[in-house]
């Protein structure tokens, strides 16, 4: 199996010589279906937008190939198995992976799965973030009232799609990467 923080590692200084931070690096894909493929998912985002346009995609896909390639024949192998690279913003209904983004979206509804139960026996909670004090979060649960658990304890996170999260998210910003893909498709079609 892939080691993901070594992956992760080879992954993240690519990611930020575009200027862009690391989101997730996660490989997933079933190993007992044979003709299945492995997809290594890289999500970054811009720092000061959260989002990350089509060219950022692009660019960071070739950045994080050339990379593994090279490392390949140096011989190291990062993923025996045959994979997709998948890069990809995070999206509206992100995932919370950094301290920093519960912080960013208190206020929010989020749901959260935790590796240690909280109240008794539950591990899976949804409500809305209150605070973030050193490693501990708090988030109003729906069923119980105001939960709190160390980040370390989470084995996922992410926010859920509400109105008031879609109203609060910014408007994708297709800037110039947009227009020059509409004049690629314009000119591959005439």
């Amino acid at each position: 199996m892939a080691n993901i923080a070594r992956i992760t590692e080879i992954v993240e200084p690519e990611v930020k010589a575009l200027g862009l931070d690391l989101v997730r690096v996660i490989l997933f894909g079933k190993s007992d279906v044979g003709d299945e493929e492995h997809t290594l998912q890289i999500m970054a985002e811009r720092p000061e937008t959260g989002q990350l346009v089509i060219g950022d995609c692009v660019a960071l896909s070739h950045r994080i190939s050339d990379k593994i390639d090279a490392l390949e024949e140096a011989g190291e192998t990062l993923i025996e198995e045959a994979y997709r690279l998948e890069v990809s913003s995070p999206g509206i209904d992100r995932p919370l992976t950094r301290l920093k983004d519960f912080t960013a979206w208190i206020g929010h509804e989020a749901k959260v799965n935790l590796t240690i139960p909280v109240d008794g026996n539950r591990k899976s909670i949804v409500g809305n973030l209150v605070s973030v004090e050193g490693e501990v979060i708090a988030l109003e649960d729906k069923k119980s009232g105001r939960v709190t658990f160390p980040f370390a304890d989470i084995h996922s996170a992410k926010l859920v799609l509400t109105d008031r999260l879609l109203a609060a998210t910014k408007p994708i910003d297709l800037g110039e990467d947009f227009d020059e893909i509409d004049e690629e498709t314009e000119t591959q079609e005439d």
